[in-house]
């Protein structure tokens, strides 16, 4: 009879020690340490059995050098972030807060995958509330099964039987092995029941999405050596107040992790948004002040967003600087600036910024936007709606150019804009490539006098 080993294990990080610590010495979290059994005293059972290959050492020249074979999703937006489709036999971990829609999200594309048979797996929901979501989704799928299961021995089970081309885990901390004599959720079980998916994802080349809670710091939950075993990680990110989801990856070994997918929740379902630039602005007739359109790039897909900034009087004598989506300490950087190079008096004043639409945007592209809109609401005058900007504000006071900005103007153009301000310092732009008129300009001065003169 084997001896009964147990061990402690961090439940932010998943570091092993084998006694009891107050704070962990790998995160530095307090009090995450739990015990756990690590040896059960029954002999193991294999979960997932099938033909071993026998590796053998090749010389790198004689390796095959064949792209991986990609399934076509009927989602075209997480075609995107995946990098062209899904690779057969990967292993890919869908992260995201509790009621964003990621269950509502891989269940529509099992359902929408008619030439592809499905099994998807919930170890949260029943039968009977799946069978909801779907007919409030609309399509019906008769190679879609749906199995109620929490233990991995009996998944591999009714896998081998229906042999599935995808196969969909709702949500990993839910599974549980017979090998290891834990809870659910907890570092072992979650660590082995990954390991166990990925050999059935590469021995039997069916792609297994696996959906994954995440910690109240917005990290995924679980060990992080669960990031290092899967092949891709996407985040599903939104608010609840906005309708709006955005998908990123940020784990990709067969693509690019710069591509961003958008949705909007709608009562069938997330709904594909394939131009967000038509969304991010505002259409209205009037023109008010303090509103700027600036040109950002999210991984190769260029957009429009709206800028709104505020410029008050301070009330309290202690000026408030306050950011929703922009970078708060970049915001003070361009006041400082506009207050030395230019002249403006922005030390006293109040000044709020907010990128409409609930998005959050790091791209410095969009400096000379924040700029406009700042400058607009302060001297009240409304900024041109047919004026899109695109340049980086140095602390000098120049305009700087960006990359990509031949993508960023023709989606300008496409939008309908007459007008785009972009640094003089941009190379190989001509104005004869474009039908949209191009502002070049040098200095934040040279801005100032093109929007409000």
């Amino acid at each position: 009879m084997a001896k009964v080993k147990s061990a402690f294990f961090c439940q932010n990080c998943g570091h092993e020690t084998p006694k009891w610590l107050g704070k962990c010495p790998s995160c530095s979290e307090w009090n995450t340490f739990v015990e756990e059994i690590v040896q059960k005293q029954v002999p193991q059972v294999v979960a997932f059995s099938k033909s071993q290959r026998d590796n053998k050492p090749q010389q790198i020249g004689d390796i095959s050098d064949r792209e991986h074979r990609r399934i076509e999703l009927p989602d075209k937006e997480l075609n995107r972030v995946l990098g062209g489709g899904l690779v057969l036999g990967s292993l890919i971990l869908f992260g995201g807060e509790p009621g964003i829609g990621k269950s509502t999200l891989l269940l529509q594309l099992s359902i929408a995958m008619k030439d592809k048979k499905v099994l998807y797996v919930s170890g949260e929901e029943s039968d009977q509330q799946i069978k909801m979501r779907a007919e409030r989704i609309g399509i019906n799928n008769p190679n879609c099964y749906i199995l109620t299961e929490t233990s991995i021995q009996n998944i591999f089970q009714h896998a081998e039987e229906i042999q599935p081309e995808l196969l969909v885990i709702d949500s990993i901390q839910t599974l549980h092995s017979p090998q290891i004599e834990s809870s659910p959720g907890s570092i072992s079980q979650v660590r082995e029941c990954t390991a166990q998916l990925l050999r059935y994802a590469k021995q039997s080349s069916v792609p297994v999405f696996l959906i994954g809670h995440i910690t109240k710091e917005g990290s995924l939950a679980g060990p992080k050596v669960l990031e290092h075993m899967v092949d891709a990680v996407l985040q599903f990110e939104g608010d609840r107040n906005h309708v709006y989801r955005l998908l990123r990856s940020i784990k990709n070994r067969f693509g690019s992790t710069n591509e961003l997918g958008i949705y909007e929740m709608v009562g069938s379902g997330l709904r594909q948004v394939e131009n967000p630039s038509e969304i991010l602005i505002t259409n209205t007739d009037q023109s008010l002040s303090g509103v700027s359109i600036g040109a950002t790039l999210e991984g190769m897909r260029p957009m429009l967003i709206e800028v709104q900034g505020l410029v008050s009087t301070a009330a309290y004598g202690t000026p408030q600087r306050s950011s929703t989506g922009f970078d708060s300490k970049r915001l003070n950087m361009l006041l400082a600036v506009m207050e030395k190079r230019c002249g403006f008096k922005l030390g006293a004043k109040d000044v709020f910024l907010n990128i409409a639409g609930g998005i959050k945007v790091d791209d410095p592209a969009i400096d000379l936007a924040v700029v406009a809109a700042v400058l607009s609401s302060n001297a009240d005058i409304p900024i041109n709606n047919h004026i899109a900007l695109s340049a980086e504000v140095g602390l000098s006071g120049e305009v700087r150019p960006v990359n990509r900005i031949d993508q960023r103007i023709r989606e300008a153009e496409k939008l309908g804009f007459e007008k785009i301000i972009i640094s003089k310092y941009n190379k190989g732009i001509k104005q004869s490539d474009f039908k949209i008129e191009l502002i070049e300009c040098g200095k934040i001065t040279e801005v100032v006098k093109a929007l409000f003169t």
